[in-house]
């Protein structure tokens, strides 16, 4: 069987990815794809509990190395158990970050830099690469206003997910320029999509990116 099509979405809290991974979902099942829609960290109940230690605002402080290691854990998991499997019957995959987050937090934000991130990917994830990553890029004050906005009404439900959106802006600073710095590194693999764009306007600009590469790897299946 044909392996399937891996398409990762990339962005800092707040630029849209949850949103744009459900409509690109739906857009999908429209014209009868059926894709594997996962996140990182979580989407497995290890990824989960891993998810809950590294997002929850009242974690104890976690070293930096610490950090990267559990969001690899939790990516070595997710693969094992979703990505591969769904690779290998032939089907779409629709992963909520991967490896270009922790290159841009980790390796951008906490200043470790790309070398020891994308070291781990290879050893780790066995150099796994997305067919296609669609990086979602509004300017950064955007991203922090929404960010924060959406995590004050989650505290007000009773989720916490907001340990990121602690940190100062200077560290969302260096993520943002570190996916940038990506997006210029990878531009056969990765679509940058940027600007303080609608939610039509965004998803537009995802099916125009997408859809040729979707219809063929529908056709295989």
């Amino acid at each position: 069987m044909p392996r399937g099509l891996f398409i990762t979405l990339e962005g800092l809290d707040g630029s849209g990815k949850t949103t744009q991974i459900k409509r690109l979902a739906s857009w999908m099942q429209k014209r009868g794809l059926s894709p594997v829609v996962t996140r990182q960290p979580g989407g497995t109940a290890t990824g989960d509990r891993i998810r809950a230690l590294l997002l929850d605002s009242g974690s104890t402080p976690i070293a930096p190395m610490a950090e990267m290691a559990l969001m690899f854990a939790d990516r070595a998991q997710c693969i094992a158990e979703i990505i591969e499997p769904a690779l290998a019957a032939g089907k779409i995959v629709l992963c909520d970050r991967f490896t270009d987050s922790t290159e841009a937090y980790q390796g951008g934000g906490r200043e470790i830099g790309s070398d020891p991130v994308l070291a781990l990917h290879r050893l780790i994830c066995g150099n796994l690469q997305p067919d296609l990553t669609l990086l979602l890029l509004p300017s950064l004050s955007i991203c922090l206003e929404r960010a924060r906005r959406r995590n004050d009404r989650q505290a007000k439900g009773g989720s916490d997910e907001g340990r990121f959106e602690q940190e100062q802006d200077a560290f969302f600073g260096r993520v943002w320029q570190k996916y940038r710095e990506i997006a210029k590194r990878e531009r056969d693999r990765v679509i940058l999509i940027e600007g303080n764009l609608s939610i039509d306007e965004v998803h537009e600009q995802i099916i125009e990116a997408i859809s040729e590469r979707v219809v063929v790897a529908g056709k295989r299946t």
